[in-house]
């Protein structure tokens, strides 16, 4: 339920299209919980922004190349 009003709050400061929803506990039944309550919670209080936002989740294959951009983006470190 808070995701879901977090996400009402953050929209009142960024034009929220496309919500891309990262972590680990997002993988599993309760990333389908979470985003489903947080979607009742949208539909619910702010239809406007039901309409608009859309949630993605990556898939294995995203996540992976996501790491690796990430991994290669790091400075080095001199000794």
């Amino acid at each position: 339920m808070f995701f879901g009003y977090n996400v009402a709050h953050y929209a009142d400061f960024y034009d929220i299209r496309n919500l891309l929803v990262l972590g680990r506990v997002m993988s599993g039944p309760g990333g389908d919980l979470i985003l489903s309550t947080a979607s009742q919670v949208l539909k619910a209080e702010f239809p406007e922004l039901a309409e608009r936002i859309r949630f993605h989740i990556p898939d294995e294959k995203e996540k992976r190349h996501g790491q690796a951009v990430a991994a290669a983006s790091l400075p080095s470190i001199r000794r």
